[in-house]
């Protein structure tokens, strides 16, 4: 399976409190901070949830 860098890019001061619980499970919390996950469906569900807070890119071995 691909690996996924997911990289939190706006603040979630103002989104809902299932978004910031999206983030937290992500491993996200503040902007700049960025994590790799195996893509997966339930990723791709909390991707889409929070799609305008976070970028994804693929992770590039190496």
């Amino acid at each position: 399976m691909s690996r996924l860098l997911i990289t939190q890019t706006r603040s979630a001061i103002g989104s809902t409190e299932s978004h910031r619980g999206t983030l937290r499970a992500l491993g996200l919390g503040r902007i700049g901070k960025a994590r790799t996950h195996e893509d997966s469906p339930s990723l791709q569900t909390q991707i889409r949830k929070v799609a305008k807070l976070v970028t994804v890119e693929d992770a590039r071995d190496g």
